[in-house]
This record gives C-alpha cells, structure tokens and sequence, in this order.
C-alpha cells in the first residue's frame, strides 16, 4: 500500500499559496486492508476514509467510466490494481493531477507544472465532457486564481460549452450547484465566475435570471459602465474588496434581476426594478435551494436598495418603515449586511470604487435614534396596547426629523 498527496495540497503549494487541507490517494488497496489498518470509511460515492489520527481524507487510488447523466452518472473501479497515473489521468484540470511521494518527488504525467508555469486551466483528457460539475469546477477554480493571472485553455471552454449544449447542466442537483456558487462568491473577483459561466453557456441554463442581464442599458450619468450585467460584476468584486460576508454577496448577485423586465421603451431606465425584481429573486432562490437566511437577505436588498441609496431624502415615516424592512430593531447583523450590499451596488459602477456611500452612516445613526425611544418613554396611564404602539411610532418619527432637521442644517 503506497500513499501519495495529491490535487489542491500539490497544486497550491506549487504556487506559494497556503495549504488548507491535504488529500491523499491510495494506491494498492483495498477497503477491507483500509478498515484494518484503523481508516474510517466516509465515501458514498466512491471510497473515501479518514487517517485514524489526522482526520485527513484518504482516498484508493480509482478510474471511472461513464455510464448515465450528470455527475453521479459514473462506474468507479477503485481495485487494488488501479494504478497512480490511471488514477491521475482520469481528475479534471491538468493542475490537479499532480502527486507528490513521501520523498517529496512529483508525480505529473499531464503537464500540470507546465500549466502551473503559464497560468493555464486545462482539461486532462476529452473524458473531461463526461461530467457537468466540471462546468462550475473550473469557473470556480478560474474565480481563484484570477488574481494569479490564470486563463481558461480555449479547448477547455469548447468543452465546457459542448457540456452545457448537450443538456448535462440539467443533471446536476441544485444544492450542488449552489455550493459550488457559494465558495466561487467568496473569492476575491467573483465577477470572473459569472463571466466564465455566461462565456459557456452554462449562465443561462442555471441562472437564467442572471444572464438576462447582461446586454440590458442603464443611464449612463448613474451608470457609466452602462451595461447592467457589467454593472454586476463590478458591484460583486466592490463586495469582496470590502470583505463582505458570503449572505451580502448573494444579496449583490440578486439584487437588480427586475432590470430585465424593464420594457424596451422605457429603457435606459428602471422605474420600479426593485418590485419586479421580487418574483425573480424568490424563482431562483426556490429552485436553487438557497438558504432561507441568504434569500430572505437578497429579497430585502431588492426591494429596498433604491430607498437606502436615498435615505437621507426620506420623510420620516417612510425612513422608520425601511429601517423595520432591514430588521434594524430585532437583527442587527441583518442590518448591517443590508447595507454592505447596498455600498457594494453604489460602489460597483465605472469610476465610483473609492465613493463614499453617506447612507450607511445615516442609517446606522437612525436606528441608533429610533432604538432609543421605548415604549417606556411614552407610556402615559389608562394607555391600551394600540394607543402605546402608535404613539411610540410616533415618538420615532418625531427623531428621525430632528436627525433629518440636523442633518439639514
């Protein structure tokens, strides 16, 4: 029994990036001689154990062959007798086919330092069309090392494009989809993901709402990138400079679906985007399987991005009304994030990266102000509950006008 360290641990340390996690393949045996030697078996879909001591995932050395749609749709061979570079030849990119012994020599037979060298994404062999999760695999790994300078072959995007043309996007379980969307949003220039997926085709088959985008003008004196899924890229990497949590990011990605809804003679505005982008957020929110705490983020953000842009022109009533659509009185962090997606929106757009984005503060000093009145502080005697709320309400009201009043002046 020989093991060997592969994929991402080999791939990263060859770059100069640190290593989070370490795989290994096993070549020589099989899952009984694994079990006896104290590994735990965790695979489903194929053998997979963790080492009785690291907790580091071991997996015997395998092959697999084609055998119906989607990523599942495979025959594995995971025999004793499967050797290393069948094990090698079979992964996805030519950068995560390499294998390092316990001397420290590597093992390549695909090229994958070669490509490491010139920064190129490239598929192992044409058997890379048999699996559809590659599509998103190598947009997320294209999103990765974007800032490295890497670039997708050309010959790997034609694949990518005949898997998306046969239909085999449509294999692929929802969840899955969204998971790899999840950690492609958390890189540094998530706009390369969705610009890779849009470049295959595989945009429009899973987020069609997204692809509808681009190509859909915007004023230019608001917008000066113009082009609305432009716009969104942008908004996206203006996101990730800031740091943004993995929530406020979906809510970016989501927020200006109603845009192409926007009929062609009112174009290049937008009246009332942020209402017509309700359905569409909550459609791929449904069909993707969001998280509930991502979507109902994303849905606040579309229908309330406009007024928080104008805070400081809103009446006090209507001010109050946004800072409970933002949860500012139960959910702070739900606050916050609301306004981190909405200074990644004003922030996204040709020239303004570096803007200041006056509403966040205003709109923190205004919760601030309306959480300072309680119900205690208005409470008179012979009050019922009905007449506590309003004139709480009202009492709010009344500070948010001297904020505005101060503001002002």
């Amino acid at each position: 029994m020989q093991r060997y360290l592969v994929g991402g641990a080999v791939r990263d340390r060859l770059l100069g990036l640190p290593v989070r996690e370490r795989d290994w393949v096993v070549v020589g045996a099989s899952q009984a001689e694994m079990e006896a030697a104290g590994y735990r078996a965790v695979g489903r879909d194929f053998p997979v154990f963790l080492h009785p001591e690291t907790g580091e995932e071991h997996a015997l050395a395998r092959t697999e062959r084609k055998s119906g749609r989607g990523y599942r749709g495979f025959v594995v061979d995971a025999s004793p007798d499967v050797t290393l570079e069948a094990d090698l030849t079979r992964r996805d990119l030519t950068v995560n086919a390499i294998a390092e012994d316990a001397d420290g020599t590597l093992i390549d037979p695909c090229g994958g330092q070669a490509d490491l060298a010139a920064r190129v994404l490239r598929h192992v062999s044409p058997a890379f069309v048999e699996d559809p999760l590659r599509v998103l695999r190598v947009a997320r790994f294209a999103t990765r090392f974007a800032p490295l300078g890497f670039r997708i072959a050309d010959a790997t995007m034609a694949l990518m494009r005949e898997i998306v043309a046969r239909g085999e996007m449509a294999a692929l379980a929802p969840e899955r989809v969204w998971r790899e969307t999840e950690r492609a949003l958390m890189h540094d220039r998530p706009s390369v993901y969705i610009a890779t997926l849009r470049e295959s085709g595989a945009l429009a088959a899973l987020m069609p709402e997204v692809d509808r985008l681009f190509g859909v003008p915007q004023r230019a004196d608001y917008h000066p990138e113009i082009d609305t899924g432009v716009h969104l890229g942008m908004a996206l990497d203006a996101a990730a400079a800031a740091g943004a949590a993995l929530p406020v990011r979906v809510a970016v990605l989501l927020h200006d679906l109603g845009k192409a809804e926007t009929p062609s003679d009112v174009l290049p505005r937008h009246p009332g985007h942020e209402h017509a982008g309700e359905p569409l957020v909550r459609a791929l929110c449904e069909r993707l399987r969001v998280p509930a705490t991502q979507r109902d983020l994303a849905l606040a953000v579309c229908r309330r991005h406009i007024e928080v842009h104008r805070a400081r022109e809103l009446r006090p009533a209507t001010l109050l009304r946004l800072i409970e659509a933002l949860r500012g009185l139960r959910d702070g962090d739900f606050f916050e994030h609301a306004l981190a997606a909405c200074a990644a929106d004003a922030r996204g757009r040709l020239g303004h990266d570096d803007d200041p984005y006056p509403s966040v503060d205003y709109l923190r000093t205004a919760r601030e102000r309306v959480l300072g009145v309680q119900a205690r502080d208005v409470i008179a005697p012979g009050m019922q509950g009905p007449e506590i709320g309003e004139q709480l309400r009202a009492a709010r009201e009344r500070a948010l006008a001297a904020l505005r009043d101060s503001a002002g002046s």
